[in-house]
């Protein structure tokens, strides 16, 4: 190993901008943020307590239905989700409220992982085949991570898909039809709630930057991927990432590894974030039908 991965990792735990490269389409594609995110009708939630009118009555009603909903922040407790196994669940979606700002923002926290990555010099002993599984597997607990270290907070709006029942009543034309089929599918509200949860926990573990690199080093080489080169070696960095990051909390917080169980605890959760989601929310909007992985290895390969 040409450089101790702690060192690297403290070196890069207060990295503030992104990598400098003045060209390449990869990069002035996540910086190009002004978007616009067409507004669908809401409906409510089946699982609430006041049941909503007929889907007919609606339709007939000569009353004007508002096009959106808007929602605050969503906060992760139990009274906020429908009941498990309720197929109401998967069905509500949300968009940000102000992508122009929130993408912008996220696109930032995107490019700073993408940095970080690629100033690993241990990352960069690894086969090319590694590192693509690596980065593809690991981004979104990544990303999630540097959302919580930038503080990155967002407000979201529920869609709802028009119904087939709606086109068919109002006779809508193929054309009207296929523009409704365009509006943003959104992200699952369950997923998206799961996300805000991660970031409030972080928030209130109050780490600093050195803890947050320690933590992006676990979690980027993670050994438990199938189909790795250099499984062993891989191995051998998490695990000095994590004696690093022990070895720290013990020193900060006068041999109180309670918290490092607390936190390595919290990061097993983190790995169940749902990527699609993330994908959906924060990029969709600016990236169209661009696959955000092929843009993400465009990226950390760019010279």
């Amino acid at each position: 190993m040409p450089q101790c991965l702690a060192e690297v990792l403290e070196q890069h735990s207060s990295i503030r901008t992104a990598f400098g490269c003045n060209k390449g389409t990869s990069q002035e594609t996540l910086k190009a943020m002004a978007s616009q995110v067409p507004a669908e009708k809401s409906e409510k939630c089946q699982c609430e307590t006041s049941r909503p009118e007929s889907i007919l009555y609606q339709l007939l009603s000569k009353q004007h239905q508002n096009d959106t909903q808007w929602i605050d922040h969503y906060s992760y407790t139990p009274c906020s989700l429908p009941s498990v196994g309720c197929p109401c669940v998967d069905n509500r979606r949300v968009i940000l409220k102000n992508p122009e700002v929130t993408c912008m923002r996220a696109s930032e926290v995107l490019l700073k992982t993408i940095t970080f990555i690629r100033n690993l010099p241990s990352f960069c002993d690894l086969p090319q085949e590694d590192q693509i599984l690596l980065v593809q597997q690991c981004w979104a607990p990544l990303f999630v991570l540097g959302l919580a270290q930038e503080r990155v907070d967002f407000e979201l709006k529920e869609i709802s898909s028009p119904s087939l029942l709606k086109k068919i009543l109002l006779n809508q034309s193929l054309a009207a039809s296929e523009e409704l089929e365009s509006f943003p599918h959104g992200a699952s509200l369950a997923e998206v709630q799961k996300l805000k949860h991660f970031l409030k926990k972080f928030w209130n573990l109050d780490m600093c930057a050195k803890e947050y690199a320690y933590l992006k080093g676990i979690i980027l080489f993670n050994p438990e991927l199938h189909g790795l080169k250099c499984c062993p070696y891989v191995q051998t960095l998490q695990q000095e990432a994590q004696r690093t990051l022990m070895e720290f909390i013990s020193m900060m917080y006068d041999r109180n590894l309670s918290r490092f169980s607390w936190v390595l605890g919290f990061l097993t959760s983190l790995s169940t974030v749902d990527a699609d989601s993330i994908e959906e929310l924060f990029f969709r909007p600016i990236l169209g039908e661009v696959i955000l992985n092929e843009l993400l290895l465009e990226t950390l390969y760019l010279n």
